[in-house]
């Protein structure tokens, strides 16, 4: 077993949590583009590898620092054991490596450390490069989860292990230096690269991102939605190149756009498709609210089919899951919401509601054991989230947090979303399902894609987070027979008609009028031209 199984567990696919070896042809496009060729004098630089597992990259270093001591007339074993260093916390791995490093003829090969690179103290180097391990949260070992909560300010949120191996490896990069990774994209868009991402935006020159969504850049199949990121040790400013690829044979032909260097944590226009529409606005800026459904901590509890015949009916709201919208069908599998609230925000005395009081006390034991009941034990039979009943009659657009649909959702008014559902709400019905069909164009679809991480499946999550980057037309500017030709595609499901409509008005030029900007974090009205 290796050190790599003991710390981390395996795999469903057999393989140690954090070993995702990188294909050859990666390895070497990424050596290329942090510039360490074996066309170059490598007898000077230096180079780091923090995770290198049974020596994809440092084999590949050691051979082309041959090839440059051959050009250039120096001691290649002195040049090796003086720059190059790489660590691994697996012996049975690094030992791997060093065999490998012997049969291109070094002998001294004790700079491949058995180490953990996160509690390490290498020297600066000119490049680091590497496929650091991807762990997450949930499997990082307790101690080594504390250790990156003490010492990395970008471990934030439910991170990745590789987030820390980003800072560590970054502050180790001398002046000037190239940082070049392949690592999962998800700290691109997601929650807990928001501190990463300002790390590098304030720190350091952004050189190159490549998507390879879809590509494989590995030596075995794995579901890590790659990307490499080409980062140098210089002031940010200007520019940096973009490009998408499917096939890591593509790497040879890359096409690239130039970008805006990111000025701060959010990266949204990074991954944004570029368009002349001068009026776009986020979906709240229009007036419409986003919310998540209910979370209960008990779900077997306080939702059921079952519940019209355990407790009072005034307590129960029809409930509806993203189960329930599937295949653009809305099949609602009757299952209530127990409400354990008044209608101002108190928990109900149970003893006006003996049905209620009965079938709770019966679950007392499980609802006590929640952390939420434990924090607060008078209120054993509370949900996570308060219960609103208001929610259930307002209209709402309901998006499974993750769908395979097509459809856009809109209830008028019959059911109360649970926590796998986010919903939008805030504005009249008509507004609404003109909402509907927009988030239906491949327009939005496009910059959802853009802004969100791809799940397995190839879907797209509708999160809050991801729903308040979208850029949409101005609703309130809108013709009516625009308005018309979006409700009309969005009444037969037709998303040509929809797609059509969309572009007339992307393509439409308008005189913005006076309109109201609606704030989610201040109670007064902002108006802008």
């Amino acid at each position: 077993m290796s050190s790599n199984d003991m710390l981390y567990g395996n795999r469903t696919s057999g393989g140690a949590h954090g070993d995702v070896f990188t294909a050859p042809e990666v390895v070497r496009f990424m050596l290329d583009e942090a510039g360490y060729t074996s066309e170059s004098n490598l007898k000077d630089v230096s180079i780091l590898e923090p995770s290198c597992g049974e020596g994809e990259f440092v084999i590949e270093i050691a051979k082309r620092l041959l090839l440059s001591a051959v050009s250039f007339d120096f001691d290649a074993e002195a040049a090796f054991r003086r720059n190059v260093h790489a660590y691994d916390i697996d012996a049975d791995k690094v030992e791997v490596c060093r065999t490998k490093l012997r049969k291109l003829g070094y002998k001294a090969v004790e700079n491949i450390q058995v180490a953990d690179f996160l509690k390490a103290t290498p020297e600066k180097a000119d490049i680091v490069v590497g496929n650091p391990p991807y762990i997450r949260y949930e499997n990082i070992p307790e101690d080594i989860l504390e250790h990156c909560k003490r010492k990395f300010a970008t471990f934030h949120y439910r991170s990745d292990l590789y987030v820390p191996f980003f800072e560590k490896s970054l502050s180790l990069l001398k002046e000037g230096g190239r940082h070049c990774f392949i690592c999962s994209n998800r700290w691109l868009k997601n929650e807990y690269g928001k501190k990463l991402r300002a790390y590098i935006a304030y720190s350091y020159q952004l050189q190159l991102i490549i998507n390879m969504e879809g590509a494989n850049a590995f030596q075995e199949e794995v579901l890590a939605y790659p990307a490499i990121t080409l980062i140098s040790a210089e002031v940010p400013k200007g520019t940096f190149q973009y490009a998408e690829i499917d096939d890591v044979r593509n790497l040879n032909t890359l096409a690239t756009v130039h970008k805006n260097m990111p000025s701060g944590a959010d990266w949204t226009e990074t991954f944004l498709t570029n368009t002349s529409y001068s009026a776009l606005y986020p979906i709240e800026e229009q007036g419409f609210k986003i919310g998540i459904g209910v979370a209960t901590g008990a779900d077997a509890i306080f939702i059921s089919d079952k519940l019209p015949d355990e407790v009072e009916n005034k307590l129960i709201i029809p409930a509806i899951s993203g189960r329930d919208l599937r295949g653009d069908q809305l099949d609602w599998q009757k299952k209530y919401l127990l409400n354990p609230y008044n209608d101002d925000g108190t928990l109900i005395d149970l003893d006006k509601y003996p049905r209620a009081k009965q079938y709770l006390e019966g679950h007392r034991e499980k609802l006590s054991a929640r952390h939420i009941a434990k924090r607060t034990p008078s209120r054993w039979y509370r949900t996570i989230d308060r219960v609103m009943p208001v929610l259930q009659t307002e209209p709402k657009i309901l998006l499974p947090d993750m769908s395979g649909n097509t459809f856009v959702f809109v209830d008028e008014g019959k059911y109360y979303p649970l926590h796998n559902i986010y919903y939008i709400t805030g504005r009249p019905i008509k507004e609404l399902k003109v909402l509907a069909a927009l988030l239906m164009s491949d327009f939005v679809r496009s910059q959802l894609a853009s802004v969100t991480n791809k799940m397995n499946g190839g879907f797209a999550r509708w999160q809050s987070q991801h729903l308040r980057k979208l850029r949409l037309p101005d609703i309130q500017s809108m013709s009516e027979n625009d308005l018309q030709s979006l409700l009309d595609g969005y009444s037969r499901r037709d998303t040509y008609t929809i797609n059509s409509a969309v572009e007339k008005i992307l393509a439409t030029p308008i005189k913005r009028p006076l309109r109201k900007i609606y704030s989610t974090s201040e109670p007064t009205l902002q108006f802008a031209y």
